[in-house]
């Protein structure tokens, strides 16, 4: 920004040393010159920048980890950390081996760090209220691949639509990531898939909201013995090769939970984390998969979806997550709101435009 300097109250510096002269956390306020004029134009951190490195690292499990997040070094998290030890008095982190480990001291502190964070995200909407009714600013929503495609992108057309001063940024990220955005204050809104490895519905830093469920089909060459099939229980694929996700993903995570309710462990042959890679292998032999019932695929590949018969079928849910407290701000609620209108609109269409279960192509 030409003609812009930056200073904070503490010195000037890059905020992540902490040595004389730099910021030794994050500058309480940020003074703007321009032209020569001189004005104190925001805080930067309302909260103890110190207690956002504390809830990355208790979130992540390493110091590495959390530096990630919070775009530091992993150096400068221990810094912060410690002096937040010594200003509090306390012992914050024990020692294992090469990693360390959260004392009963710094889980209080956590709780009341997440009251914290969720009153000034709550403060924030309710002083909405006094400012210009027009939605402005910067929304960042984030969302793994199936999801950007059929959710966020229409969430984020209709929103410039509607608020043509409001700028939409879309990012893709996985859910465990997605998580970690949120929390780091790089996305306001993430649309994730349910699975074992996310945040539980209660935990304190975030709320989420169920925007749909789909079922997941099995996914076999037109040639597969079961490719005439008008539908079949999961079982009947045991001794198939599978095609799914890389692990750690979430679409690896649910191909393992369904076929485990089924009975079964699948033997993983070849792993794909996007459709159109994950279809050729089908269309060619490979292997079957599963897919969600919205996820669109390459029309001119000889693949057949075939429903599942087991009651209740396997789904996979969809949902909505914001830091605790946030989904009242005049940006954020208006992202909710776009989210559930598209998911509504989706939840009318038993199967993507132009594709039907069953349905045959030719080549791929």
């Amino acid at each position: 920004m030409s003609g812009v300097k930056l200073f904070s109250e503490h010195g000037v510096g890059n905020g992540r040393t902490g040595q004389p002269g730099a910021f030794r956390v994050a500058p309480a306020i940020v003074h703007v010159y321009r032209k020569n004029k001189h004005g104190i134009v925001y805080r930067l951190y309302m909260i103890d920048r110190r207690l956002t490195v504390l809830r990355a690292l208790a979130r992540h499990g390493t110091v590495t980890a959390a530096a990630e997040v919070c775009h530091l070094t992993p150096s400068a998290v221990s810094h912060q950390l410690q002096a937040l030890a010594r200003e509090l008095d306390v012992v914050l982190l024990e020692h294992t081996g090469r990693n360390v480990r959260l004392t009963a001291a710094a889980n209080t502190l956590l709780t009341h760090a997440d009251a914290l964070v969720a009153g000034w995200e709550r403060a924030q909407a309710d002083l909405a209220a006094y400012r210009s009714s027009t939605i402005t600013g910067l929304l960042r929503l984030c969302g793994f691949s199936t999801a950007g495609a059929v959710l966020v992108t229409a969430a984020a057309a209709q929103l410039q639509e509607q608020y043509p001063h409001l700028t939409v940024q879309v990012r893709e990220a996985e859910p465990e990531r997605a998580f970690g955005l949120l929390s780091a204050r790089d996305a306001d809104i993430a649309v994730v898939v349910a699975t074992p490895g996310m945040p539980s519905a209660g935990d304190p830093a975030f709320d989420q909201y169920k925007l749909y469920s789909e079922p997941l089909d099995l996914l076999v060459s037109s040639n597969h013995p079961l490719a005439v099939r008008a539908s079949i229980a999961l079982a009947e694929a045991a001794r198939d090769a599978w095609i799914a996700g890389t692990p750690g993903t979430a679409y690896h995570q649910l191909v393992l939970l369904a076929c485990a309710s089924a009975g079964f462990a699948p033997s993983i042959a070849h792993y794909a984390d996007e459709w159109d890679l994950g279809a050729a292998l089908v269309a060619r032999g490979f292997g079957v998969a599963l897919v969600p019932r919205w996820a669109r695929l390459p029309s001119d590949y000889p693949i057949v979806r075939i429903p599942l018969s087991e009651q209740p079928a396997p789904m996979r849910h969809i949902l909505a997550a914001v830091r605790a407290g946030s989904s009242y701000q005049p940006a954020i609620a208006a992202g909710l709101d776009a989210l559930r209108e598209i998911a509504a609109r989706k939840r009318e269409d038993a199967a993507p435009d132009g594709e039907t279960l069953g349905h045959t192509s030719s080549e791929p």
